[in-house]
C-alpha cells in the first residue's frame, strides 16, 4: 500500500496528513504553528542598534521573510524525518504561492524527488471535510 503525505501549509502554520488510497481519506498526523509569521515586523525587530551610536543599522533581510523562512526550514525537516523513517512514499505540496517558493528552495533533492504534486491554494483555515473536496479535485481520496 502507498502513503501519500499532503502538508497544507501557509507562513504561519501547516496541517500534514497521510492517505493511504482512494476512498480512504485524509488522516491528520500533526498540526505545526509559527506564530512569530504573523507578528508586527515592529515586534520582530529590536529598538537598539546594537552599535555605538555612529550611522543607522540597516536590517538585513525582511523580519517576516525571515520568520517565513525559519518556518519553511523546520516543514522541511518535518518532510525529511518522514522520509528517513519511510513514513510515506510520496507527498504532495499545497501551499499559499509567496510560501510554496520558500518551501521549494528548503527541499532536500531526496525529498523533492518524492514530491508528486504542488498546488498553489492556502487551504489551511479549511475545514477537513471541505478540505478533501478540494484536494479531491486534484487526489483520488
Amino acid at each position: 500500500m502507498s502513503i501519500t503525505w499532503i502538508m497544507v501549509a501557509n507562513a504561519s502554520q501547516a496541517r500534514l496528513f497521510s492517505h493511504s488510497g482512494p476512498k480512504e481519506g485524509l488522516r491528520l498526523i500533526k498540526e505545526l504553528a509559527h506564530p512569530e509569521s504573523r507578528e508586527k515586523t515592529s515586534n520582530l525587530v529590536s529598538d537598539r542598534s546594537g552599535g555605538n551610536g555612529h550611522g543607522a543599522f540597516v536590517q538585513a533581510t525582511d523580519p517576516k521573510h525571515h520568520e517565513a523562512e525559519r518556518f519553511a526550514q523546520e516543514l522541511t525537516r518535518e518532510l525529511e524525518h518522514g522520509r528517513v523513517s519511510n513514513a510515506y512514499d510520496r507527498f504532495i505540496l499545497v501551499a499559499s504561492a509567496p510560501f510554496m517558493g520558500l518551501v521549494n528552495s528548503h527541499l532536500p533533492e531526496q525529498v523533492r524527488s518524492l514530491l508528486s504534486k504542488r498546488i498553489d491554494k492556502d487551504y489551511t483555515r479549511l475545514p477537513i471535510k471541505d478540505l478533501t473536496g478540494q484536494l479531491g479535485q486534484h487526489v483520488m481520496l
